[in-house]
């Protein structure tokens, strides 16, 4: 349960990353105001310090696990939203990285 958790933690923290750097590009109200924006840093630090609790203690303590994990869904997220609000396609060389992304991940989840 704290993996699952730490993950969601993760994605949700990801995401919140995402539009606190770019949603300059989408919305003049980003862009007009980064230190309002960057207030919200606050709530986003807070989930990758939950995030990284839950999985560590998932992993028996281990630290290397949940930094691939949460690089790995970062690498993800944007790679979708950034194609989502851009329409960036996805590239070969993108498309091999998010397989490596994948691969991070999994490899820490199942390798035992």
């Amino acid at each position: 349960m704290n993996l699952f958790l730490g993950i969601l933690l993760f994605l949700l923290a990801q995401i919140a990353v995402w539009f606190q750097l770019n949603g300059q590009f989408i919305w003049k109200l980003f862009e007009k105001n980064p230190i309002l924006i960057s207030i919200s840093g606050i709530l986003t630090s807070y989930l990758f310090i939950k995030a990284t609790q839950l999985t560590v203690k998932s992993f028996d303590g281990l630290l290397w696990p949940p930094r691939f994990i949460g690089f790995g869904v970062g690498i993800i997220v944007y790679a979708i939203l950034v194609s989502y609000f851009f329409n960036e396609g996805i590239s070969l060389k993108t498309f091999v990285s998010l397989l490596l992304s994948l691969a991070l991940i999994l490899i820490q989840l199942f390798w035992k």
